[in-house]
């Protein structure tokens, strides 16, 4: 019988060996079907503090359903999440806001007839002091200066909050989108491909804006098929396949080879990996 597999820090009997206080976001066998097909069936992910922790695996792999529970946009069948060591019922994308979760899905939700700073504020609008807020007046002054300091703050090359959307170039947009999910994400910033369609030196800035985000003292979820990336910015890569979370590795202790080795299903459980320099048998 194939080794169960093992994540970074857990003993022989899967007891984890971080503690809560360590850890902001944990999701604890969080499972999904659709129609009877099992989507998700062991989501197992550890966040930190200030980390930047890239989910990658094979189309199907159960990555994005996992993102969309983490996001509140699909409900688990079982498992559970933990937010500081506390579990939270995330019941739509508005409550993983309000517990300080942001994400930026691939379809970026932007609005090409508006500009920068309307689009960072879509949803949360500002209304004028003063002014009953019934009448809905919006604070346009406000709202552009907060865009432009957020903008400003990760190092946007966005020429103006006053540009329209449909103007952008693809990593312009990218990063509007993640501007706006770091301006309201007070704890957790997920994002779902973020460097997908972009050429070189626009990915290259959207990665150097994911590290800003850390430096500003958020933790990061990136889910991702660019291995390279991934090796750029992650501080550890959790890998899925067939639904389940097969390993969790610090970058520094893997390789690119290993990783796919998981991905591809070559390495079967944690005894059947390769040793990794001071890890031993990844306990």
């Amino acid at each position: 019988m194939a080794a169960e597999p093992r994540l970074e820090g857990q003993t022989a009997g899967g007891v984890a060996a971080s503690t809560a206080s360590s850890l902001l976001l944990e999701a604890r066998n969080l499972q999904k079907s659709f129609a009877g097909v099992v989507a998700l069936s062991r989501g197992n992910l550890e966040l930190r503090h200030n980390e930047i922790h890239a989910v990658v695996g094979d189309n199907g792999a159960g990555k994005s359903t996992l993102l969309k529970i983490i996001s509140g946009a699909l409900q688990p069948d079982g498992g559970e999440l933990l937010l500081e060591g506390q579990p939270v019922a995330l019941s739509d994308p508005s409550a993983a806001r309000r517990a300080g979760i942001s994400t930026v899905f691939q379809d970026l939700a932007l609005i090409n007839h508006l500009d920068a700073a309307a689009n960072m504020f879509l949803g949360r609008e500002l209304t004028r002091p003063g002014w009953p807020a019934w009448l809905g007046v919006l604070d346009k002054r406000a709202m552009r200066h907060t865009a432009e300091d957020e903008i400003r703050r990760l190092k946007i090359g966005v020429r103006s909050v006053d540009q329209l959307v449909a103007g952008m170039s693809g990593g312009q947009r990218q990063a509007i989108a993640v501007a706006r999910a770091v301006a309201f994400g007070t704890r957790i910033v997920v994002m779902d491909e973020p460097t997908a369609a972009l050429g070189v030196r626009e990915g290259g800035a959207v990665l150097d804006m994911i590290k800003e985000i850390k430096a500003s003292g958020l933790a990061v979820i990136v889910i991702s098929h660019n291995m390279p990336d991934v090796f750029k910015i992650a501080d550890r890569i959790t890998v899925m396949r067939l639904g389940q979370a097969v390993t969790t590795v610090r970058r520094e202790d893997t390789s690119l080879g290993e990783i796919v080795g998981y991905m591809t299903g070559a390495y079967g459980g944690a005894e059947a990996a390769p040793p990794i320099p001071g890890q031993g048998a990844r306990a």
